[in-house]
């Protein structure tokens, strides 16, 4: 089976993109949902991350405002969460993954914000990044959460820059342009998948 990354940056369209591989019957492992899940009622992580961050459950709820203005500003605290977190995440992923291969997909895509940044790279064949310039990244995202230019330079800059990523990618997804421009894209992309699928048989 092959298994693809596909990532971005903040506000350059990677949303979008996983919506239109999913409409065209790639299965999507999305690494956001599967984050708050592990952390529901009865979810992998929940007793670590109520153990070490007592204040920000109200029974088995977690606050998550709370708990995210408890380690905004405190990155031994954010290190901790993420080291609670990320095992649980990555071993549903995994069970998420070997599902769709045991029902028979061929390609299965990871949708994963922090794929370079984070711990999840060895799970996937190829990376895709979702591509745009950051002066359009800025635009967006001040228009989208309602930012001032300053916020939104704060929330880009915490991530590796795009021009970066851009670099690390095995394939591009280049979202500069008008929404229309993504389709052919993602169906281009769809072909050459095939084709490495045919080359690993």
């Amino acid at each position: 089976m092959l298994k693809i990354g596909l990532t971005g940056g903040i506000a350059t369209g990677k949303s979008t993109v996983s919506r239109l591989f999913r409409e065209r019957g790639i299965p999507i492992i999305d690494a956001d949902s599967i984050a708050r899940m592990v952390v529901e009622p009865g979810g992998k992580a929940i007793e670590g991350v109520k153990a070490a961050f007592p204040s920000c459950f109200h029974g088995d709820v977690l606050n998550r405002p709370a708990l995210g203005r408890e380690i905004f500003h405190d990155e031994a605290k954010r290190q901790q969460l993420n080291e609670l977190m990320h095992p649980a995440i990555r071993e549903e992923m995994k069970e998420q993954m070997q599902s769709y291969e045991a029902s028979g997909e061929s390609v299965v895509m990871f949708d994963i914000p922090l794929l370079f940044e984070g711990t999840m790279l060895d799970l996937v064949d190829y990376s895709i990044v979702v591509y745009c310039r950051e002066e359009i990244q800025l635009m967006r995202l001040m228009e989208r959460n309602g930012l001032t230019k300053e916020e939104a330079l704060a929330r880009i800059h915490s991530q590796i820059p795009i021009e970066d990523k851009k670099h690390q990618a095995d394939f591009l997804v280049n979202n500069n342009g008008a929404l229309g421009e993504l389709p052919p894209q993602i169906d281009r992309l769809i072909e050459q998948f095939n084709k490495l699928k045919k080359e690993g048989e």
